[in-house]
């Protein structure tokens, strides 16, 4: 029976805003992702990086930092709660049962997976793992994805930033990062440099981590006004950079610890 073109354009429709709800938080972008990597990387254990290169060996031409975006461009319904957790409103307390049931949040997923890495499971499941680990160690530290469910973690508060209106989930997504204006390799690079004795790594326990980039969302200041300026562009730019860096050392960390 054919399809009429009404139908047509209702499934089209449809499966458009299933697309995008699914796409709707992609914590640092990919460039924040690939920075994220490439700290980490020069951060390894011999061991732990001759078992990352073994175990992306079975990729064609994988790197840590290539991986570092594969659980974004293979989100799906099922695994999309897996980069993010959602607290009550006004609050940073976390409650397992019921701020990740089933272990479905950032919180869970990337203790679990962090457990499959650290198994004697096949290699398969292994890099499977590696490439979440990889990916939500980077989620958990963007604020906004350890948030309220109330404005879809910023991506419901418009902004006028950057000549451009958005939300405030994109400008920490992407805009503050492309603002800098700096390639992955000179970002990387002039992180490792500069951050060394800045933030000292108190803590890899995921739970404190999501706890950290909550605070920081219930900054007083945190939400700016509709119209992004340049008191706001300092302050939050560095606090930025200072997430990337912890989110690159606390990878390195917990990929030492996971495959030593």
């Amino acid at each position: 029976m054919p399809t009429s073109p009404l139908l047509k354009f209702s499934l089209c429709l449809i499966s458009l805003i299933a697309y995008c709800q699914l796409n709707t938080a992609l914590a640092w972008g990919i460039e924040g992702h690939q920075v994220i990597a490439a700290i980490a990387q020069e951060n390894l254990t011999p061991r732990a990086a001759l078992e990352v290169k073994r175990l992306l060996a079975t990729e064609s031409n994988a790197t840590l930092i290539s991986i570092s975006t594969w659980a974004d461009e293979n989100k799906t319904r099922a695994n999309a709660p897996w980069h993010y957790v959602n607290y009550p409103s006004n609050s940073c307390e976390y409650i397992t049962t019921r701020d990740c049931p089933d272990q479905a949040c950032v919180i869970g997923a990337l203790e679990v997976q962090t457990r499959v890495l650290a198994s004697n499971v096949s290699d398969e499941k292994r890099l499977l793992a590696l490439k979440w680990v990889t990916h939500l160690m980077g989620d958990i530290h963007q604020p906004l994805h350890a948030s309220h469910k109330e404005d879809r973690g910023g991506g419901t508060y418009q902004v006028q930033a950057f000549g451009k209106e958005t939300n405030l989930h994109a400008v920490w997504d992407i805009d503050l990062i492309n603002n800098l204006q700096e390639t992955t390799p000179a970002l990387s690079a002039r992180l490792l440099a500069n951050q060394q004795d800045v933030q000292p790594i108190t803590t890899s326990i995921p739970i404190n981590i999501a706890l950290e980039s909550c605070k920081i969302v219930h900054k007083a200041d945190f939400y700016p006004a509709r119209t992004l300026d340049q008191q706001y562009l300092s302050k939050y730019t560095s606090i930025l950079e200072a997430r990337l860096w912890l989110a690159g050392q606390r990878l390195a960390q917990l990929l030492n610890n996971a495959l030593q």
